[in-house]
C-alpha cells in the first residue's frame, strides 16, 4: 500500500508539521515517532503527559432498549448490569472461543452503548454486529465522524482539568459527555499505557483544534506508535493480532479476569456467547499453553516470533510481543508457553539469531499500573 492509498486521520497534517516519521499501520498513515524519539516519548508519558492520536480505531454506537442484551450474545462480559457512565473491557469471541477482537464498551444511558474497537478489525467488527444483532438494535458507525485522542500520564488530569474541571473527579473507567473548548466530546478515564489518563472522542472536524490546544500545555508532548507499544508492553497489556487472535481463547490469553462472573460457568447469565462451551471446559480442565510475562536476563531485546525452548532445547512456546522497556531499563516480552513451564521464576530460553537468550517467567505488569481509582 502506498502512502497515497493509506487512510489519514484528522490529525495527519499536524503530525507532518510536528516532524513525525509516518508509517503504514492498519491501513492508515500513522506517526511512529516524533523528533523527540521513542525512548524520550515513552519516559515523558510516564513522568508528565503524552498525547496520542488513536483516531484510526473504530467508534460504534448501539441504540435501543435491547442493545445491552443483544451485545451480551456476542461477548462473555456483563453489559446488562454495566452502570450508566462506566465502561468495561470486553472481547468478541467466535464459535471456537477464539478472540475476534478486544474492545471497550461504555453505557451512555437510555439504551445507548458506545464501543471502541481496534483499527485493523473495525470493518469486520461492524459487519459482525450488523449481521448478528442489527435486527435487535441500531448499529451506527462513527468511523469518519469522530476522532479519538488519548492523553496519558500522571499530569494528564491537571492538563484536561484546565479545560473541564469536572474530569478531575472521574475515576478509572468512568465515561462521560464533556464539553471541551465549546465542543461536545465523550471522555473516559482510561487508556492503554498503564498510566492514569483519558481517552477523548471528539467530532473529526474539531480534533486538530483540540489536539493543538492540548499540545500547547507545558506538560504535553506528542507521542507516536513506537512509545505506545513499549508503554502497553511494560503494562502487560495485550495487542490484538500479536498477543491474541482467533487462534487463542481468553483462557489461553490469561484474560479470565475479563470474563464477568455472571457470564462464567455457574453465573447468573452463564454462557450464551460464541465458544462458551470450549471456554468453560478450558476453565475447568486447563489449557496446553498460556500467555505469560517474560523477562530476558540479558540486555538483548527478544522480539515477536522468537521460539522459546526449555533447558534441553525443546520448543515450548513463542514470543508474542517483545522489546525494550525504557521505564524498567531492561528488555521485556510476553509469549505463549506450555503450561508445564508457566510458574513464576521458571527459567526458559529464547532463540535470537541462533543463540539462546535466558529468560524468566515473570508477573505482569512489569511496571506498576497507576490508574486513578479515587
Amino acid at each position: 500500500m502506498t502512502s497515497e492509498t493509506l487512510a489519514k486521520t484528522p490529525l495527519h497534517t499536524l503530525h507532518v508539521e510536528l516532524g513525525a516519521r509516518m508509517v503504514p499501520f492498519a491501513g492508515y498513515d500513522m506517526p511512529v515517532q516524533y523528533p523527540l524519539g521513542v525512548m524520550k516519548e515513552h519516559l515523558h508519558t510516564r513522568e508528565h503527559a503524552g498525547l496520542f492520536d488513536v483516531s484510526h480505531m473504530g467508534q460504534i454506537i448501539l441504540r435501543g432498549a435491547s442493545a445491552a442484551k443483544a451485545l451480551e450474545s456476542l461477548l462473555p462480559v456483563d453489559i446488562i448490569d454495566l452502570p450508566v457512565g462506566m465502561q468495561r473491557y470486553a472481547m468478541f469471541t467466535d464459535e471456537n472461543g477464539g478472540i475476534l477482537d478486544d474492545l471497550m464498551v461504555a453505557n451512555l444511558g437510555d439504551g445507548t452503548l458506545f464501543l471502541v474497537v481496534n483499527a485493523g478489525c473495525k470493518h469486520q467488527d461492524l459487519a459482525h454486529l450488523q449481521q448478528h444483532i442489527g435486527s435487535q438494535c441500531a448499529v451506527e458507525s462513527l468511523f469518519e465522524a469522530r476522532a479519538l485522542l488519548a492523553l496519558q500520564g500522571p499530569k494528564a488530569v491537571d492538563v484536561l482539568a484546565r479545560l473541564a474541571p469536572e474530569v478531575a473527579h472521574m475515576t478509572f473507567m468512568q465515561f462521560a459527555p464533556v464539553r471541551l473548548l465549546g465542543v461536545d466530546c465523550y471522555v473516559s478515564r482510561s487508556g492503554y499505557t498503564g498510566e492514569d489518563g483519558f481517552e477523548i472522542s471528539v467530532p473529526a472536524e474539531h480534533a486538530e483544534m483540540l489536539a493543538r490546544s492540548l499540545l500547547a500545555e507545558p506538560e504535553v508532548h506528542a507521542i507516536g506508535l513506537g512509545a505506545r507499544d513499549s508503554l502497553r508492553l511494560e503494562a502487560g497489556l495485550c495487542l490484538y493480532g500479536h498477543d491474541m487472535s482467533t487462534g487463542v481463547t481468553p483462557i489461553e490469553a490469561s484474560l479470565l479476569w475479563a470474563i464477568s462472573k455472571s457470564r462464567r460457568d455457574g453465573g447468573a447469565r452463564a454462557g450464551g456467547f460464541p465458544g462458551a462451551a470450549r471456554i468453560f471446559a478450558q476453565q475447568q480442565q486447563g489449557v496446553a499453553s498460556k500467555r505469560v510475562g517474560l523477562l530476558p536476563q540479558e540486555r538483548v531485546p527478544v522480539r515477536e516470533g522468537a521460539e522459546i525452548v526449555d533447558a534441553d532445547g525443546n520448543m515450548i512456546g513463542t514470543v508474542s510481543s517483545g522489546g525494550f522497556g525504557p521505564t524498567l531499563g531492561a528488555p521485556v516480552a510476553m509469549g505463549y508457553v506450555q503450561s508445564s513451564h508457566i510458574a513464576l521464576g521458571t527459567e526458559l530460553w529464547a532463540m535470537v539469531r541462533g543463540k539462546r537468550v535466558a529468560m524468566k517467567v515473570a508477573k505482569t505488569p512489569f511496571v506498576p499500573q497507576r490508574y486513578y481509582r479515587g
